[in-house]
């Protein structure tokens, strides 16, 4: 439970957030400044925020939580997955966003391909930040839960309030400039749980002794690769294929909550900057979350639910005053993930659906009232779907077995779209539709298809593959897009910065 000092130390943090985000509205005046800040974002103030966005409360909880279950191997989703991927998007899709002048990655696709691919992936991707935002309320209702005994659904509406108030008055630039606070704030806060918890177990060496000794079970905690024979979620196959090579591109080339920000640059050169600076602090990660959870198993074994190690490692470990400093963290992780997917959400809805089909025509200032308003109906949704993170064994499970369905054939047709020029309009229409269809039918028969109980990892290749043959073969067997379509939008054809250009865009699209 929290003492006083606790209590001052977490008031005096929303404070100061609240305030930061009200500050922020100054600068809101267009819808360009709500969805995209400007353009005026700074690059190491985006990476930072890139960062925290995918840290955040869920990694908290459920990457703490996972590694208190299965060990060091989900650290492989920072060190094998982000860090690569993240350079392969800084370095060549991210510009090309950039250069497109697009406000989401379905407006890109739209371009690329026809309005048809633009809303399905809309569509998708407004029902996937949906889900997620449920799942970080969720997690911030188990951590109050088991810290102040509140009842969960109560923890979700206050938390909900709170955090919508600053991201509908503030837009991006609230969310980013508020995310660099929390950042730091949440370092901190892992670092000190990190220390007091490798000295109270005795160093490193006791830790690990503690563990391997509880049984066999827990000989492969501290194992980077595990083999695919043992019933784990994290199989060094699915690691290296789904992960790798799907799953991890995908997030961060396709993601619209993490692209959305680098699109906020002032010009190209922070755009790129932006996401490798992210990618050295990314680095950092697997140290500061997955190690409490080992370090939990160490002083605490026996926790039923892998997602209360954390609190209650927090309650076993920190001293008052401590205390409220990384339950402060833990709100700058629930805060920067839930305004990254409302903000996100927002600019899809707005732009990709409400301006393209139910009015075209209005004003600016009538789609930066929308954008507000949708971001606070999204919460709600958002509220009600909590409870279904409750179903799953962990939420990092959840979140990414959402994320396996619908990842692998975005990656795909983005990787055709940008770097084979054949790839036509219903070749990215198939490959996205057959993709989500066969990773639907793996999920449904993954008990007599697969042998371990999660198999997201392989799934998202295999749906990836799907979508890649799908796009291939149907592009093949339609006609190829003019190049005056594509041309900036495919690699090695220079965009051209004209009128025209934009005339004809629009026209392809109307038809």
């Amino acid at each position: 439970m929290l003492n006083g000092i606790d209590y001052l130390i977490v008031l005096l943090y929303f404070a100061g957030i609240l305030w930061m985000g009200y500050y922020f509205k100054n600068f809101v005046h267009t819808s360009t400044d709500y969805f995209l800040a400007g353009k005026m974002l700074p690059f190491w103030a985006i990476g930072m925020s890139i960062v925290v966005t995918d840290i955040g409360a869920v990694d908290f909880i459920g990457l703490t939580g996972q590694a208190y279950r299965y060990g060091i191997v989900v650290g492989n989703f920072d060190w094998i997955g982000s860090v690569p991927a993240m350079i392969l998007a800084a370095l060549v899709f991210v510009p090309y966003y950039w250069r497109a002048g697009v406000f989401t990655i379905p407006e890109y696709l739209g371009r690329r391909y026809n309005i048809y691919v633009r809303t399905i992936h809309a569509c998708v991707w407004l029902l996937i930040l949906t889900l997620n935002l449920g799942i970080i309320l969720w997690a911030t209702g188990v951590m109050l839960s088991e810290l102040m005994g509140w009842p969960i659904m109560s923890s979700i509406l206050v938390t909900a309030f709170v955090v919508g108030l600053y991201t509908i008055l503030g837009g991006l630039s609230a969310v980013v400039m508020t995310d660099v606070v929390q950042l730091v704030v949440m370092f901190i806060g892992a670092i000190a749980v990190l220390i007091l918890g490798i000295w109270q177990l005795g160093g490193w060496s006791a830790m690990v002794q503690k563990i391997t000794s509880l049984g066999p079970e827990y000989a492969d905690h501290f194992s980077l690769i595990l083999s695919p024979n043992k019933n784990t979620p994290y199989p060094w196959t699915g690691i290296f294929f789904g992960l790798a090579i799907v799953l991890a591109p995908a997030y961060f080339i396709a993601n619209q909550t993490i692209v959305q920000r680098s699109l906020g640059a002032r010009n190209e050169w922070h755009a790129k900057a932006s996401v490798l600076w992210g990618a050295f602090l990314k680095m950092f990660i697997p140290v500061l979350f997955v190690f409490p959870g080992l370090i939990a198993l160490g002083l605490i074994p026996g926790i039923e639910d892998g997602d209360r190690a954390f609190p209650s490692l927090i309650k076993h470990l920190l001293p008052p005053g401590m205390t409220g400093l990384v339950f402060a963290a833990f709100f700058a992780g629930l805060m920067s993930s839930v305004d990254s997917a409302l903000n996100s959400a927002a600019t899809i809805w707005t732009k990709d659906i409400y301006e393209r089909f139910i009015k075209p025509e209005a004003n600016d200032l009538h789609y930066l009232r929308v954008g507000r308003i949708f971001t606070g109906v999204l919460l709600v949704f958002a509220v009600l779907s909590a409870p279904i993170s409750d179903l799953f064994e962990g939420i990092y499970l959840y979140i990414q077995t959402i994320f396996s369905i619908f990842q692998g054939p975005t990656l795909a047709i983005l990787l055709l779209g940008m770097f084979w020029r054949r790839t036509s309009q219903w070749g990215g229409l198939a490959g996205l539709v057959g993709g989500i269809c066969v990773a639907t039918i793996l999920y449904m028969f993954k008990e007599s298809l697969f042998t371990i109980d999660d198999p997201f990892l392989y799934i998202a290749f295999w749906s990836f593959l799907s979508g890649l043959v799908i796009a291939t073969i149907v592009s093949l067997l339609t006609r190829p897009e003019p190049l005056e379509k594509i041309r900036g939008l495919v690699y090695g054809l220079v965009l051209q910065d004209n009128e025209l250009q934009t005339k004809l865009r629009k026209q392809l699209d109307e038809e």
